[in-house]
C-alpha cells in the first residue's frame, strides 16, 4: 500500500513502510519511550524491543478514503507517567508527519505492550 500526493510539479508515492520509519524515529525521541514493541508479542517473542530497521513491525499505518491512521505498539520507561508519554508520541508523530512528508494524520493510537527499567 502507499499515499499518493499530487501537486503542480506531478505524482509521488510514500509508502507505509516510509511512514513507519518515519513515526519509529520520531516516537524514539520522545521522552519516556525505552522503544518499540512488535504488534505479534507472543509470534515474536515477549521481550524483543525493535531495532531501527525494523520500525514497521511495531507500527501500522491504515489509509481510510484521504484519512490516516496511525498504530504504534511502545515500550515506555518504568517510572513515567503512561499517559504523558502517550500524548507526547502522538504529538511528536503528528508534528513530524506535517513537516516531513506534509501528510495530516487523523489519528494516533498508542498501544504500550510493556514498561522497562531503564539503566540510568
Amino acid at each position: 500500500m502507499s499515499i499518493e500526493v499530487k501537486n503542480e510539479f506531478g505524482k509521488i508515492d510514500i509508502t507505509n513502510d516510509v511512514i513507519a520509519q518515519v513515526v519509529g524515529e520520531a516516537a524514539i525521541e520522545c521522552y519516556g519511550i525505552v522503544g518499540m514493541a512488535s504488534r505479534h508479542q507472543i509470534r515474536d517473542g515477549l521481550t524483543e524491543i525493535l531495532r531501527k530497521e525494523n520500525f514497521g513491525r511495531g507500527v501500522i499505518v491504515r489509509t481510510i478514503g484521504d484519512e490516516i491512521h496511525i498504530d504504534m505498539y511502545i515500550i515506555v520507561g518504568y517510572g513515567t507517567k503512561i499517559s504523558e508519554v502517550a500524548y507526547q508520541v502522538q504529538s511528536k508523530v503528528m508534528y513530524t508527519l506535517k513537516k516531513t512528508l506534509g501528510m495530516t494524520v487523523t489519528s494516533v493510537n498508542i498501544f504500550v505492550q510493556g514498561v522497562r527499567v531503564t539503566n540510568l
